[in-house]
């Protein structure tokens, strides 16, 4: 049962406009609710309109009005999805303050197949989900470039009028380590150094963009599609200091707060192009000696 925790970050949110994309489950869920109770108007979008409505009546649930929150349906890598976010947004609420980036996927292969021999087909949907939008089966148009970038693009007229903030959720897979399933930790890397020049360009118009790198974190995803066996391994791993010095995996709420700190200009208005990473101290273990330190 989803328990909405009480605690207002900053009055900074009162009365502000936030967009957040793949916010039907998990993160992007947690960090809408966090912005509603903070006091902000929320678009949130995905492609599951039952969810999206569970999204909804967490936000309200949470203090929001429902005349606060808007949903979007629609794939994200459509051009008209795209579009309708931006113009609904700006119909519904006036202006636009921020955009959280979150939108993307880790996509298993269903053979067991791991990095090289992972076929083509699945880099591209990998890329797909997380950075890249490519032709349509289905004859509606798709933009041949980052969805990514494109809503960020529609985004910044109205962010450069209220001066406003891009927060990407990135990945601390993103980090340079050795991976079998690469693929998703290219497309991360890729989310990074999109963040690092569009912080570098976009300030001159006075938007700040930084991102949130997650470590292991425990979402839906983990929790309905993982079988009990491998929920108790990942458990039994995750609780073992020498993976996570913390002793546990992250929460959605640790995520959702740090975005929110980034997005809050009176918070963090100096804080410019970074990567922030929330992993519970993972990223600072040598895996290497982790594995060799019994002896």
């Amino acid at each position: 049962m989803y328990q909405a925790a009480t605690t207002v970050i900053s009055s900074f949110f009162n009365g502000k406009v936030v967009i957040v994309t793949g916010s039907s489950v998990g993160i992007g869920r947690e960090t809408a609710r966090k912005f509603a109770e903070n006091g902000a108007k929320v678009t949130i979008t995905g492609r599951n309109i039952a969810a999206l409505q569970e999204t909804e009546k967490f936000c309200i649930r949470s203090g929001s009005k429902k005349g606060d929150i808007h949903i979007v349906v629609g794939d994200l890598n459509l051009k008209e999805t795209q579009e309708s976010i931006i113009k609904e947004t700006i119909e519904n609420f006036g202006k636009l303050d921020v955009l959280v980036n979150n939108a993307g996927a880790m996509i298993p292969n269903m053979e067991g197949k791991r990095g090289i021999d992972i076929p083509d087909e699945e880099l591209r949907a990998v890329m797909d989900n997380n950075l890249f939008t490519c032709s349509s089966d289905n004859g509606q148009s798709r933009l041949p470039n980052c969805s990514m970038v494109s809503l960020t693009r529609l985004a910044v007229p109205h962010l450069e009028t209220t001066k406003g903030a891009i927060v990407n959720v990135s990945s601390i897979a993103a980090q340079p380590h050795l991976s079998k399933d690469f693929y998703y930790n290219i497309s991360k890397a890729a989310v990074d150094q999109l963040t690092t020049q569009l912080a570098g360009n976009l300030i001159l118009k006075g938007i700040r963009v930084n991102s949130v790198n997650p470590g292991a974190t425990s979402t839906e995803f983990v929790t309905r599609h993982a079988g009990e066996e491998v929920k108790q391994q990942l458990k039994a791993a995750w609780e073992t200091p020498d993976i996570i010095p913390i002793g546990r995996m992250g929460k959605v709420e640790d995520i959702a707060k740090v975005i929110l700190f980034l997005a809050d200009r009176s918070q963090s208005e100096f804080i410019i192009g970074q990567h922030i990473i929330v992993d519970g101290g993972s990223s600072l273990l040598n895996n290497l000696m982790c594995a060799i330190s019994v002896f």
